[in-house]
């Protein structure tokens, strides 16, 4: 791969070699779709910032306790470029890396990674079991409860929404949009009655 951009597909290989859990792979699929519109929203590299975002938990599920140290290996192995191995690395910052997100892209990792487990979870509360439906109050009215979807850590969610200059009911409505765009991969369209 020395000396070409990694591409979606290259991206999705090491995905489906790392993580065997679906759970996991359909976070991987969400966290990518945001970032992808995201990118779009920044006028960014689109392929880039979705490349990032589907590799960004390669190793959590077979190291969990060493989160981002293997993915760093796996990626420099595979010849991905520094500067998508530093992103990847930043979603961790404060917990597993030192890494601090500095480019707007990894302040959205940072920032959205977390919170695409809370509008997941609450999307799977609602009645339609949809998120193409769901608004960002919806979000909002979870995110008060703390003892709903505990794992999603609100702090962090928080703490990158003004590393970006966001509001966060922004930072959600452009999340929402994000997933929305995957919604079927996700198992979020809904009860059609099958």
């Amino acid at each position: 791969m020395t000396g070409k951009k990694p591409t979606r597909d290259d991206a999705l290989r090491l995905v489906h070699e790392h993580i065997q859990n679906e759970n996991l792979r359909k976070h991987c699929l969400a966290v990518e779709a945001v970032l992808r519109h995201f990118a779009d929203h920044f006028g960014e590299d689109v392929e880039k910032w979705g490349a990032i975002g589907l590799v960004h938990d390669l190793d959590w599920e077979e190291h969990p306790d060493e989160h981002c140290t293997h993915t760093r290996r796996i990626l420099t192995e595979e010849g991905w470029p520094d500067d998508y191995i530093r992103a990847v690395m930043s979603h961790a910052w404060g917990m597993f890396t030192d890494e601090k997100p500095e480019h707007a892209m990894e302040k959205v990792l940072y920032t959205i990674d977390e919170l695409t487990g809370l509008v997941t979870a609450t999307a799977l509360v609602r009645p339609s079991k949809s998120i193409l439906d769901m608004k960002p109050k919806s979000v909002k009215k979870k995110w008060k409860e703390s003892g709903f979807a505990a794992g999603a850590n609100r702090e962090i969610i928080e703490q990158g929404a003004e590393m970006l200059g966001m509001e966060l009911s922004e930072v959600i409505e452009h999340t929402l949009k994000g997933m929305q765009t995957v919604a079927d991969d996700l198992g979020l369209s809904g009860d059609t009655g099958d």
